[in-house]
Protein backbone atom coordinates (compact mmCIF):
# COMPACT_ATOMS: atom_id res chain seq x y z
CA UNK A 1 0.00 0.00 0.00
CA UNK A 2 1.28 3.44 -0.94
CA UNK A 3 2.54 5.59 1.93
CA UNK A 4 0.67 8.84 2.53
CA UNK A 5 1.73 11.26 5.20
CA UNK A 6 -0.78 12.31 7.83
CA UNK A 7 -0.72 13.53 11.41
CA UNK A 8 -3.56 11.25 12.45
CA UNK A 9 -3.00 7.88 14.11
CA UNK A 10 -5.17 5.02 12.82
CA UNK A 11 -8.48 4.74 14.62
CA UNK A 12 -8.13 8.02 16.46
CA UNK A 13 -10.40 11.07 16.06
CA UNK A 14 -9.21 13.50 13.42
CA UNK A 15 -7.10 16.26 14.97
CA UNK A 16 -7.04 19.53 13.03
CA UNK A 17 -5.64 22.71 14.57
CA UNK A 18 -8.02 25.00 12.74
CA UNK A 19 -11.34 24.96 10.93
CA UNK A 20 -12.25 27.51 8.31
CA UNK A 21 -15.18 28.04 5.96
CA UNK A 22 -18.12 25.72 6.51
CA UNK A 23 -16.13 23.65 9.00
CA UNK A 24 -15.92 26.59 11.39
CA UNK A 25 -19.53 26.05 12.52
CA UNK A 26 -19.77 22.84 14.53
CA UNK A 27 -22.29 23.57 17.27
CA UNK A 28 -25.63 22.51 15.76
CA UNK A 29 -25.92 19.30 17.82
CA UNK A 30 -23.69 17.32 20.16
CA UNK A 31 -25.08 13.78 20.06
CA UNK A 32 -26.98 11.57 17.62
CA UNK A 33 -28.65 8.24 18.24
CA UNK A 34 -28.38 5.69 15.43
CA UNK A 35 -31.36 3.45 14.64
CA UNK A 36 -30.33 0.82 12.10
CA UNK A 37 -32.99 -0.60 9.81
CA UNK A 38 -30.76 -2.66 7.51
CA UNK A 39 -32.45 -5.90 8.65
CA UNK A 40 -35.93 -4.50 8.04
CA UNK A 41 -36.16 -1.68 5.50
CA UNK A 42 -32.79 -2.61 4.03
CA UNK A 43 -34.00 -6.14 3.43
CA UNK A 44 -36.92 -4.70 1.46
CA UNK A 45 -34.43 -3.89 -1.30
CA UNK A 46 -35.79 -5.60 -4.42
CA UNK A 47 -34.27 -9.08 -4.86
CA UNK A 48 -32.61 -9.01 -1.41
CA UNK A 49 -33.22 -11.42 1.44
CA UNK A 50 -31.35 -12.14 4.66
CA UNK A 51 -31.72 -15.61 6.17
CA UNK A 52 -31.69 -16.35 9.89
CA UNK A 53 -27.90 -16.70 10.09
CA UNK A 54 -27.37 -13.52 8.07
CA UNK A 55 -29.56 -11.55 10.43
CA UNK A 56 -27.86 -12.88 13.53
CA UNK A 57 -24.38 -12.15 12.13
CA UNK A 58 -25.24 -8.63 10.99
CA UNK A 59 -27.00 -7.82 14.25
CA UNK A 60 -23.97 -8.99 16.24
CA UNK A 61 -21.69 -6.57 14.36
CA UNK A 62 -24.14 -3.68 14.71
CA UNK A 63 -24.36 -4.46 18.42
CA UNK A 64 -20.59 -4.56 18.82
CA UNK A 65 -20.22 -1.23 17.01
CA UNK A 66 -22.49 0.53 19.49
CA UNK A 67 -25.62 1.03 17.39
CA UNK A 68 -28.40 2.38 19.62
CA UNK A 69 -31.34 0.48 18.09
CA UNK A 70 -31.45 -2.46 15.68
CA UNK A 71 -34.73 -2.91 13.83
CA UNK A 72 -34.47 -6.65 13.43
CA UNK A 73 -37.51 -7.22 11.24
CA UNK A 74 -41.28 -7.61 11.01
CA UNK A 75 -42.25 -10.32 13.54
CA UNK A 76 -45.70 -10.90 12.03
CA UNK A 77 -44.13 -11.81 8.69
CA UNK A 78 -43.89 -15.55 9.31
CA UNK A 79 -42.37 -17.94 11.83
CA UNK A 80 -38.78 -17.63 10.57
CA UNK A 81 -38.88 -13.85 10.82
CA UNK A 82 -40.41 -14.04 14.29
CA UNK A 83 -37.68 -16.39 15.51
CA UNK A 84 -34.91 -14.24 14.06
CA UNK A 85 -36.26 -11.10 15.72
CA UNK A 86 -36.79 -12.91 19.03
CA UNK A 87 -33.31 -14.42 19.07
CA UNK A 88 -31.64 -11.12 18.18
CA UNK A 89 -33.56 -9.43 20.99
CA UNK A 90 -32.31 -12.08 23.41
CA UNK A 91 -28.68 -12.09 22.27
CA UNK A 92 -27.75 -8.42 21.90
CA UNK A 93 -27.05 -5.63 24.34
CA UNK A 94 -28.43 -3.08 21.89
CA UNK A 95 -32.12 -2.21 22.04
CA UNK A 96 -34.01 -4.20 19.41
CA UNK A 97 -37.12 -3.02 17.57
CA UNK A 98 -39.79 -4.95 15.72
CA UNK A 99 -42.11 -3.45 13.12
CA UNK A 100 -45.91 -3.69 13.28
CA UNK A 101 -48.81 -2.26 11.36
CA UNK A 102 -51.65 -0.80 13.40
CA UNK A 103 -53.24 -4.25 13.28
CA UNK A 104 -53.86 -6.27 16.43
CA UNK A 105 -52.11 -9.42 15.19
CA UNK A 106 -49.02 -7.46 14.13
CA UNK A 107 -48.79 -5.67 17.45
CA UNK A 108 -49.19 -8.88 19.45
CA UNK A 109 -46.54 -10.67 17.38
CA UNK A 110 -44.09 -7.84 18.00
CA UNK A 111 -44.81 -7.83 21.72
CA UNK A 112 -44.48 -11.64 21.91
CA UNK A 113 -41.09 -11.52 20.16
CA UNK A 114 -39.66 -9.81 23.23
CA UNK A 115 -38.31 -6.72 21.51
CA UNK A 116 -37.44 -3.64 23.53
CA UNK A 117 -39.31 -1.35 21.14
CA UNK A 118 -42.36 -1.87 18.94
CA UNK A 119 -42.35 0.36 15.89
CA UNK A 120 -45.96 0.79 14.82
CA UNK A 121 -46.92 2.62 11.66
CA UNK A 122 -49.99 3.78 9.79
CA UNK A 123 -50.35 5.63 6.51
CA UNK A 124 -51.40 9.25 6.95
CA UNK A 125 -51.26 10.67 3.41
CA UNK A 126 -54.63 10.61 1.67
CA UNK A 127 -53.32 8.66 -1.32
CA UNK A 128 -52.08 5.87 0.93
CA UNK A 129 -55.06 5.93 3.29
CA UNK A 130 -57.45 5.55 0.37
CA UNK A 131 -55.51 3.33 -2.03
CA UNK A 132 -53.23 1.31 0.23
CA UNK A 133 -54.98 0.99 3.59
CA UNK A 134 -58.48 1.37 2.10
CA UNK A 135 -59.54 3.21 5.20
CA UNK A 136 -60.60 6.66 6.34
CA UNK A 137 -58.71 9.29 8.30
CA UNK A 138 -60.88 8.57 11.31
CA UNK A 139 -60.14 4.84 11.17
CA UNK A 140 -56.40 5.44 10.88
CA UNK A 141 -56.46 7.72 13.89
CA UNK A 142 -58.44 5.22 15.95
CA UNK A 143 -56.21 2.27 15.05
CA UNK A 144 -53.07 4.28 15.73
CA UNK A 145 -54.18 5.28 19.22
CA UNK A 146 -55.20 1.70 20.01
CA UNK A 147 -51.86 0.25 18.83
CA UNK A 148 -49.80 2.75 20.80
CA UNK A 149 -51.84 2.15 23.95
CA UNK A 150 -51.48 -1.64 23.62
CA UNK A 151 -47.68 -1.52 23.28
CA UNK A 152 -47.36 0.92 26.16
CA UNK A 153 -49.55 -1.33 28.27
CA UNK A 154 -47.26 -4.29 27.47
CA UNK A 155 -44.27 -2.37 28.81
CA UNK A 156 -42.26 -1.98 25.62
CA UNK A 157 -41.08 1.33 24.23
CA UNK A 158 -43.35 2.66 21.50
CA UNK A 159 -42.34 4.32 18.27
CA UNK A 160 -45.09 5.60 16.01
CA UNK A 161 -44.61 6.43 12.34
CA UNK A 162 -47.15 8.45 10.34
CA UNK A 163 -46.12 6.81 7.08
CA UNK A 164 -45.72 9.15 4.11
CA UNK A 165 -45.60 12.09 6.51
CA UNK A 166 -44.00 14.34 3.91
CA UNK A 167 -47.07 13.99 1.65
CA UNK A 168 -49.59 14.28 4.50
CA UNK A 169 -51.96 17.19 5.06
CA UNK A 170 -50.40 19.26 7.87
CA UNK A 171 -53.61 19.64 9.86
CA UNK A 172 -54.23 15.91 9.82
CA UNK A 173 -50.59 15.18 10.63
CA UNK A 174 -50.86 17.46 13.64
CA UNK A 175 -54.03 15.68 14.76
CA UNK A 176 -52.40 12.24 14.53
CA UNK A 177 -49.16 13.34 16.22
CA UNK A 178 -51.00 14.95 19.12
CA UNK A 179 -53.25 11.91 19.55
CA UNK A 180 -50.49 9.27 19.65
CA UNK A 181 -48.42 11.50 21.89
CA UNK A 182 -51.27 11.66 24.38
CA UNK A 183 -51.73 7.89 24.02
CA UNK A 184 -48.21 7.33 25.33
CA UNK A 185 -45.80 6.95 22.43
CA UNK A 186 -42.14 7.39 23.35
CA UNK A 187 -40.92 8.21 19.87
CA UNK A 188 -42.47 9.78 16.80
CA UNK A 189 -40.71 8.86 13.60
CA UNK A 190 -41.14 11.20 10.62
CA UNK A 191 -40.89 9.11 7.46
CA UNK A 192 -40.07 10.66 4.10
CA UNK A 193 -41.45 7.48 2.62
CA UNK A 194 -41.16 8.41 -1.04
CA UNK A 195 -38.09 10.63 -0.78
CA UNK A 196 -39.81 13.89 -1.78
CA UNK A 197 -38.42 16.07 1.01
CA UNK A 198 -35.65 18.61 0.69
CA UNK A 199 -33.41 19.54 3.64
CA UNK A 200 -35.08 22.86 4.46
CA UNK A 201 -38.62 21.51 4.05
CA UNK A 202 -37.84 18.40 6.07
CA UNK A 203 -36.32 20.48 8.85
CA UNK A 204 -39.51 22.54 8.97
CA UNK A 205 -41.57 19.35 9.30
CA UNK A 206 -39.40 18.08 12.15
CA UNK A 207 -39.90 21.39 13.96
CA UNK A 208 -43.62 21.24 13.21
CA UNK A 209 -43.95 17.80 14.83
CA UNK A 210 -41.61 18.63 17.70
CA UNK A 211 -43.77 21.61 18.67
CA UNK A 212 -46.84 19.37 18.94
CA UNK A 213 -45.50 16.41 20.90
CA UNK A 214 -43.57 15.58 24.05
CA UNK A 215 -42.27 12.35 22.48
CA UNK A 216 -38.73 12.27 21.16
CA UNK A 217 -38.29 12.68 17.42
CA UNK A 218 -36.78 10.13 15.05
CA UNK A 219 -36.21 10.65 11.31
CA UNK A 220 -36.44 8.24 8.38
CA UNK A 221 -35.47 9.43 4.91
CA UNK A 222 -35.38 7.85 1.46
CA UNK A 223 -33.03 8.61 -1.41
CA UNK A 224 -35.31 8.92 -4.44
CA UNK A 225 -33.83 12.33 -5.26
CA UNK A 226 -30.41 11.71 -3.71
CA UNK A 227 -31.15 13.72 -0.56
CA UNK A 228 -31.63 11.04 2.10
CA UNK A 229 -28.48 11.75 4.10
CA UNK A 230 -28.84 15.53 3.73
CA UNK A 231 -32.46 15.33 4.89
CA UNK A 232 -31.53 13.12 7.83
CA UNK A 233 -28.85 15.56 8.96
CA UNK A 234 -31.27 18.48 8.48
CA UNK A 235 -33.72 16.64 10.71
CA UNK A 236 -31.11 16.30 13.44
CA UNK A 237 -30.23 19.99 13.09
CA UNK A 238 -33.93 20.79 13.55
CA UNK A 239 -34.12 18.92 16.84
CA UNK A 240 -34.56 15.20 16.14
CA UNK A 241 -32.69 12.92 18.55
CA UNK A 242 -32.35 9.83 16.40
CA UNK A 243 -31.92 8.91 12.74
CA UNK A 244 -32.89 5.72 10.94
CA UNK A 245 -30.27 4.40 8.54
CA UNK A 246 -29.28 1.31 6.60
CA UNK A 247 -25.78 0.11 5.78
CA UNK A 248 -24.71 1.08 2.25
CA UNK A 249 -28.03 2.93 1.98
CA UNK A 250 -29.89 -0.18 0.82
CA UNK A 251 -33.68 -0.20 0.96
CA UNK A 252 -36.83 0.29 -1.07
CA UNK A 253 -36.28 1.79 -4.54
CA UNK A 254 -33.24 4.13 -4.31
CA UNK A 255 -32.71 3.19 -0.66
CA UNK A 256 -32.40 4.88 2.72
CA UNK A 257 -30.03 7.31 4.37
CA UNK A 258 -26.76 5.41 4.61
CA UNK A 259 -25.45 4.33 8.02
CA UNK A 260 -21.87 5.18 7.12
CA UNK A 261 -22.71 8.59 5.63
CA UNK A 262 -24.84 9.79 8.52
CA UNK A 263 -22.44 8.52 11.20
CA UNK A 264 -19.34 10.03 9.60
CA UNK A 265 -21.03 13.33 8.75
CA UNK A 266 -22.24 13.66 12.34
CA UNK A 267 -18.90 12.65 13.85
CA UNK A 268 -16.59 14.68 11.63
CA UNK A 269 -18.48 17.60 10.09
CA UNK A 270 -20.42 18.36 13.26
CA UNK A 271 -18.08 16.98 15.91
CA UNK A 272 -21.04 15.10 17.40
CA UNK A 273 -20.88 11.86 19.37
CA UNK A 274 -22.72 8.90 17.84
CA UNK A 275 -21.13 6.31 20.10
CA UNK A 276 -20.32 4.20 17.03
CA UNK A 277 -17.00 2.39 16.57
CA UNK A 278 -16.39 3.82 13.11
CA UNK A 279 -13.29 1.69 12.46
CA UNK A 280 -15.59 -1.25 11.67
CA UNK A 281 -17.60 0.60 9.02
CA UNK A 282 -15.71 -0.70 5.97
CA UNK A 283 -15.91 -4.29 7.19
CA UNK A 284 -19.62 -3.93 7.93
CA UNK A 285 -20.20 -2.46 4.48
CA UNK A 286 -18.44 -5.39 2.82
CA UNK A 287 -20.54 -7.84 4.83
CA UNK A 288 -23.78 -6.18 3.77
CA UNK A 289 -22.62 -6.01 0.15
CA UNK A 290 -21.97 -9.75 0.14
CA UNK A 291 -25.12 -10.82 1.96
CA UNK A 292 -27.51 -8.43 0.19
CA UNK A 293 -25.96 -9.02 -3.25
CA UNK A 294 -26.18 -5.26 -3.82
CA UNK A 295 -22.84 -3.97 -5.18
CA UNK A 296 -21.35 -0.87 -3.60
CA UNK A 297 -20.67 1.73 -6.34
CA UNK A 298 -17.01 2.70 -6.59
CA UNK A 299 -17.93 6.35 -5.99
CA UNK A 300 -20.06 5.58 -2.93
CA UNK A 301 -19.18 8.01 -0.11
CA UNK A 302 -17.14 6.58 2.77
CA UNK A 303 -17.10 2.93 1.63
CA UNK A 304 -16.72 2.99 -2.17
CA UNK A 305 -13.41 1.88 -3.69
CA UNK A 306 -12.74 5.45 -4.82
CA UNK A 307 -13.67 7.17 -1.56
CA UNK A 308 -10.00 7.56 -0.60
CA UNK A 309 -8.39 6.97 -4.01
CA UNK A 310 -6.48 9.57 -6.03
CA UNK A 311 -5.29 9.49 -9.64
CA UNK A 312 -5.01 13.11 -10.79
CA UNK A 313 -1.41 14.28 -10.65
CA UNK A 314 -2.26 17.51 -8.83
CA UNK A 315 -4.40 15.70 -6.26
CA UNK A 316 -1.93 12.87 -5.71
CA UNK A 317 0.97 15.27 -5.26
CA UNK A 318 -1.00 17.23 -2.68
CA UNK A 319 -2.12 14.12 -0.80
CA UNK A 320 1.42 12.74 -0.71
CA UNK A 321 2.55 15.98 0.95
CA UNK A 322 -0.48 16.29 3.26
CA UNK A 323 -3.67 14.25 2.94
CA UNK A 324 -5.72 17.24 4.09
CA UNK A 325 -5.11 19.01 0.77
CA UNK A 326 -7.57 16.95 -1.27
CA UNK A 327 -9.48 15.03 1.40
CA UNK A 328 -11.99 16.52 3.86
CA UNK A 329 -9.37 17.08 6.55
CA UNK A 330 -11.72 15.85 9.27
CA UNK A 331 -11.99 12.26 8.03
CA UNK A 332 -9.26 9.78 7.20
CA UNK A 333 -9.55 6.26 5.75
CA UNK A 334 -8.22 4.83 9.02
CA UNK A 335 -11.24 6.21 10.85
CA UNK A 336 -13.55 3.90 8.86
CA UNK A 337 -11.19 0.93 8.62
CA UNK A 338 -10.16 1.68 5.04
CA UNK A 339 -6.90 2.52 3.28
CA UNK A 340 -5.86 5.38 1.04
CA UNK A 341 -4.60 4.58 -2.45
CA UNK A 342 -2.85 6.40 -5.27
CA UNK A 343 -4.14 5.00 -8.54
CA UNK A 344 -1.98 4.82 -11.65
CA UNK A 345 -3.76 5.94 -14.81
CA UNK A 346 -4.10 8.47 -17.58
CA UNK A 347 -4.07 11.41 -15.15
CA UNK A 348 -1.18 10.18 -13.01
CA UNK A 349 1.76 12.49 -12.24
CA UNK A 350 5.35 11.79 -11.33
CA UNK A 351 4.79 12.09 -7.58
CA UNK A 352 2.42 9.12 -7.51
CA UNK A 353 4.64 7.05 -9.81
CA UNK A 354 7.65 7.67 -7.57
CA UNK A 355 5.63 6.58 -4.52
CA UNK A 356 4.56 3.38 -6.26
CA UNK A 357 8.08 2.60 -7.46
CA UNK A 358 9.61 3.19 -4.04
CA UNK A 359 6.93 1.09 -2.37
CA UNK A 360 7.73 -1.67 -4.85
CA UNK A 361 11.36 -1.55 -3.76
CA UNK A 362 12.86 0.57 -6.54
CA UNK A 363 15.24 3.51 -6.25
CA UNK A 364 14.40 5.55 -9.37
CA UNK A 365 16.13 8.65 -10.60
CA UNK A 366 14.15 11.73 -11.62
CA UNK A 367 14.55 10.86 -15.30
CA UNK A 368 13.48 7.24 -14.72
CA UNK A 369 10.35 8.43 -12.91
CA UNK A 370 9.48 10.63 -15.88
CA UNK A 371 10.02 7.75 -18.32
CA UNK A 372 7.87 5.34 -16.29
CA UNK A 373 5.17 8.01 -15.91
CA UNK A 374 5.08 8.42 -19.68
CA UNK A 375 4.60 4.67 -20.13
CA UNK A 376 1.84 4.61 -17.51
CA UNK A 377 -0.06 7.41 -19.28
CA UNK A 378 0.37 5.88 -22.75
CA UNK A 379 -0.85 2.51 -21.50
CA UNK A 380 -3.81 3.93 -19.58
CA UNK A 381 -5.01 6.20 -22.40
CA UNK A 382 -6.25 3.05 -24.15
CA UNK A 383 -8.63 2.56 -21.20
CA UNK A 384 -6.45 -0.15 -19.73
CA UNK A 385 -6.02 -0.51 -15.98
CA UNK A 386 -2.42 -0.22 -14.76
CA UNK A 387 -1.58 -3.10 -12.42
CA UNK A 388 1.42 -3.81 -10.21
CA UNK A 389 2.66 -6.23 -12.85
CA UNK A 390 2.48 -3.47 -15.46
CA UNK A 391 4.47 -1.15 -13.19
CA UNK A 392 7.24 -3.74 -12.81
CA UNK A 393 7.30 -4.20 -16.58
CA UNK A 394 7.59 -0.46 -17.18
CA UNK A 395 10.36 -0.22 -14.59
CA UNK A 396 12.25 -3.03 -16.29
CA UNK A 397 11.85 -1.37 -19.68
CA UNK A 398 13.31 1.85 -18.33
CA UNK A 399 16.02 0.03 -16.39
CA UNK A 400 15.07 1.16 -12.90
CA UNK A 401 17.14 -0.64 -10.29
CA UNK A 402 15.88 -2.09 -7.04
CA UNK A 403 16.88 -0.10 -3.97
CA UNK A 404 19.21 -2.88 -2.71
CA UNK A 405 20.87 -3.17 -6.12
CA UNK A 406 21.40 0.59 -6.26
CA UNK A 407 22.93 0.53 -2.80
CA UNK A 408 25.34 -2.25 -3.80
CA UNK A 409 26.42 -0.32 -6.89
CA UNK A 410 27.12 2.80 -4.86
CA UNK A 411 29.11 0.74 -2.37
Amino acid sequence: MVRCRTTTCPGQPRAIEFFQGTLAQRSEFETVRIFDTTLRDGEQTPRTSFDYDDKREIAAVLDEMGTHVIEAGFPANGEAEFEAVRDIAESTNTAVAGLARVVDSDVEAAIDSGVDMVHVFASTSDVQIEDSMHATREQVLERSISAVERVAEAGADVMFSPMDATRTDHDYLAEVVEAVDEAGTDWINIPDTTGVASPSRYAEMVSFVDERADARIDVHTHDDFGMATANAIAGIEAGADQVQVSVNGIGERAGNAAYEEVVMAAETLYGADTGIDTTQISELSATIEAKSDVPVPVNKPIVGDNAFAHESGIHAAGVIENSDTFEPGVMTPEMVGAERSLVLGKHTGTHAVREHLEDAGYDPSKEEVRDVTRQVKDYAVEKRRVTARDLHRFAADVGVEKASESSEVRT
